[in-house]
């Protein structure tokens, strides 16, 4: 950390974190002007480029689901490659260090603390600008990056895509994974504009990829509008289930890999990242993607901790794929739910797309303005059918009473936010391999 840093400059990451949660009046503030400018007084972008000590390849990956399975991927194919690569996702689940990677590895206090330092310096320099949470934490990841001479960055959009903090980096090639209603308070319910904001990280000539075969036809307008090859799933590349897990991958006129093993996440996500990492200059070797994709771990989604699942989708379309998950699980016993959600999610939504497969449920509270109370989602559990055993004001607390109830062959489900799983993980139960 440079030397005599002024007397008000936090010196720890705690502090750091409180200060940039109490500097700007809102928590998102949609623009690019404010996050952009302080971004070139730091001599972090040029010309759209990220800069450093080496110009990587960049990959920034949009989307309503599926983002942060593509981000960790693609980390894995990188590095099984050869390459070495940083990510930076949000939000995280017990340490704030998750957020950004160097090799699959967070990084440390004492690297974002610098990072931090260097934003502050530049977002007080006159005339003075400030900045929300997300957009300093965003400038922080690009910088630690920017130091550490990779070969390939992956940046996962936060929100939307085109007013995204993300979106001042110019992409070498962009990913969009799904498109669904979420977010509605800033993104509002019109899939069409949904989708033109998350194909806003589109650039001319640069290409992009299409994960999803059902994304709205804004998207593709958009890349038609800037001159934007695309690669769309079902068309530029697929993919096709073989047996016993397996799974084989073909794009264009390369030659298909063949039994690659399941890794645990969806295929969709998983053909995506292949496609995006070809399209970034990645000669994809067969051997290297199998152990990629037999490495890959992304906590808290279908992570299992003995009897539990946790998973942090909190709208329908992610309930719906955790709900197909479960139902190809044989359990001989009853089937939970510990459900925790905010109050701006769907939550009649993502208990409809639960419901066909889970027997009982236990509702908790999160904390904060944007918390939903337990007995208010257990309401819309009952209007739907659903047997609430017990309500709790925390998933601690819910997972605490629920483990006293477990049958050896029953399974819970513990979903609905990043919050709610967050929470169980930083327990020692869960933290280990329980």
């Amino acid at each position: 950390m440079p030397d005599a840093l002024p007397n008000n400059f936090p010196d720890t990451l705690p502090a750091w974190l409180d200060h940039w949660e109490r500097l700007h009046p809102v928590g998102i503030d949609m623009g690019l002007s404010r996050v952009r400018e302080v971004a070139e007084r730091m001599g972090l972008v040029r010309d759209g480029c990220l800069q450093g000590d080496r110009l990587p390849q960049v990959i920034t990956v949009a989307g309503t689901n599926g983002k942060g399975s593509t981000v960790a991927l693609l980390a894995s194919l990188a590095r099984a490659h050869g390459k070495r690569v940083g990510s930076y996702t949000s939000p995280h689940l017990v340490r704030y260090n998750e957020r950004v990677t160097l090799d699959g590895e967070p990084v440390s206090d004492a690297l974002l603390v610098q990072g931090f330092v260097h934003v502050e310096r530049a977002r007080r320099a006159a005339p003075e600008i400030s900045l929300t949470y997300f957009e300093a934490g965003t400038l922080c990841a690009l910088w630690c990056l920017a130091q550490s001479a990779l070969d390939v960055v992956v940046l996962e959009v936060g929100l939307g895509g085109r007013l995204d903090a993300v979106n001042i980096i110019d992409a070498n090639v962009a990913v969009v994974t799904t498109i669904a209603q979420d977010h509605a308070g800033f993104l509002g319910n019109d899939i069409a504009q949904i989708g033109r904001e998350k194909a806003g990280i589109f650039r001319a000539h640069r290409p992009a990829v299409l994960g999803s075969q059902t994304l709205p036809s804004s998207v593709a307008e958009t890349a038609t509008t800037l001159q934007t090859p695309v690669y769309a799933l079902g068309q530029a590349f697929s993919r096709t289930p073989l047996e016993r897990g397996a799974w084989s991958f073909q794009r264009d006129s390369a030659p298909a890999l063949n039994a690659l093993p399941d890794p645990g996440l969806p295929l969709d996500n998983a053909a995506t990242a292949l496609q995006a990492l070809a399209l970034a200059g990645v000669e994809l070797e067969p051997q290297r993607v199998a152990f990629a994709f037999e490495q890959v771990n992304l906590s808290g989604r279908m992570q299992w901790r003995g009897q539990w699942c946790l998973d942090v989708g909190h709208n329908p379309h992610a309930a719906a794929y955790v709900a197909g998950r479960l139902q190809a699980r044989p359990a001989a016993g009853r089937r939970w739910c510990l459900l925790g959600m905010l109050d701006d999610k769907d939550a009649m939504g993502v208990i409809a797309a639960l419901r066909p497969v889970i027997s009982d449920w236990v509702c908790v509270s999160l904390d904060g303005p944007r918390g939903r109370d337990a007995d208010a989602l257990a309401e819309d559990v009952a209007a739907q059918g659903g047997r609430v055993h017990h309500c709790a004001a925390s998933p601690e607390a819910g997972a605490e009473w629920l483990r006293e109830q477990l049958a050896e062959d029953d399974i819970v489900l513990a979903a609905g936010s990043f919050f709610t799983v967050g929470a169980l993980l930083a327990t020692p139960y869960f933290g280990s391999s329980a």
